[in-house]
Formats: C-alpha cells, structure tokens, sequence
C-alpha cells in the first residue's frame, strides 16, 4: 500500500520539521514488535498504552478526575489507582470505558506533545506513536500517516494465550472493543502484516525507504 505524504504549508514547516508515523493495530497483531524493531534502528517510539499507566502515577489532577468519575474505591491504601478495581468499574460498561478514555486521552495528548518537542530538540526529524485505539481515540490527527500492522486472528488469538494466558473468550471480547481490522486497513497509509509468513523486518525496512 502505498505512503502519502501529508504535504505540511509554508508555516506548518516554519513551525517544526519533525514528522510523526503512527503505529497501530488491534491487540496481538504485533505493534510492540514493531516498535522495538523501530528502536533498535535508533528511532523514538512513544506507546501512548504504556503512557496513560505512567500518567496515573504522575498527573495528580488525572488520578483525581478519575476518582470523582468512578468513586474512591478505585484507589489503593497508599492512594494509587488500583487497576484491578478500576478496570471492574469500566470493562463491562463501554459508557464507563468511554467516559475514562474522554479523561485519559487529553492528559495523553498533552504528554506526547511535550515528549516530541523533546524528541526534536534533541535533533530528531522522525519520530513514532504506537496506540492500540489511534484512530478510535482520534489521536491521529497528530501524525502525518498511520501505519498499521495486521494479523490473522487464530495468530492474534495464539499470541494473547502465549503472553498473558488470556482466554480466547476474553481476547475476542478485548477485539471486539477495538476497530474491526478491515476499518483499521482502510484508514492506514502502509500495512504491515505480521502472519507469520512473510518477514516482518524487510517490511518494516521498505515502509521507512517509502518516507524518504
């Protein structure tokens, strides 16, 4: 599939030069194997997954909301979220899940602005976003393409068992809370299939070339 580039206007590149590639997929397809590949070629990879577990740590005003939203009992005795509990909370009830997600993904937002600012200070001209929901959450209006990584769902399936026992009752379900993979494939600008058939590295190696 082929790239487009997201030609930026006169002031777009006064204001930055850096780019950034959005990375997603539904969950098993691989994006984290993606990502370390990425990294492994000295790129900056910000996982906005792993992010929004830091923030709740981090962000005080986050953890607050949050609280107010789904009531104290989602804290720990030392005032920390308890994941358990929230998850209880929002997991079964996609109104709940929406109204967390309205909570997390501006705080999320507001952190991988600071982090790319970083990145280009530091001289970075390309930099990428890994988000299992990108396009569910709307975060790719601030990439300037998306790729996406793609797997047959038996190999997702698999793959959930092997990292975190998940049943494949639970991995469906956890699917059918994300995009279907066709919809995701529609949006993105390149594909990366991850079935465990064709090499993923060359595949990776031939979106970057597709950049220059």
């Amino acid at each position: 599939m082929p790239f487009s580039t997201v030609s930026p206007t006169p002031s777009t590149q006064k204001e930055s030069r850096l780019r950034c590639i959005g990375l997603t997929g539904g969950i098993g397809t691989g994006k984290s194997t993606v990502s370390r590949v990425l990294r492994s070629l000295g790129y900056a990879v910000y996982d906005a997954d792993r992010a929004a577990k830091r923030l709740y740590d981090e962000d005080a005003e986050l953890l607050e909301a949050v609280a107010d939203r789904f009531g104290a009992d989602i804290l720990g005795e030392d005032g920390r979220l308890d994941r358990a509990r929230l998850a209880a909370h929002v997991f079964a009830d996609p109104a709940a899940l929406d109204a967390l997600n309205a909570l997390v993904h501006p705080a999320v937002r507001v952190d991988f602005q600071a982090w790319k600012a970083r990145c280009e200070g530091q001289g970075a001209n390309l930099v990428f976003r890994e988000a299992a929901i990108l396009f569910e959450s709307g975060q790719d209006v601030d990439c300037d393409a998306v790729w996406a990584v793609s797997a047959p769902e038996a190999l997702r399936l698999g793959r959930l068992k092997d990292r975190s026992g998940m049943t494949a009752n639970a991995a469906r379900d956890r699917m059918a809370r994300q995009w279907a993979p066709e919809r995701i494939e529609k949006q993105a600008d390149w594909l990366l299939f991850n079935d465990g058939q064709r090499a993923l590295v060359p595949q990776i190696l031939q979106a970057m070339d597709s950049l220059h």
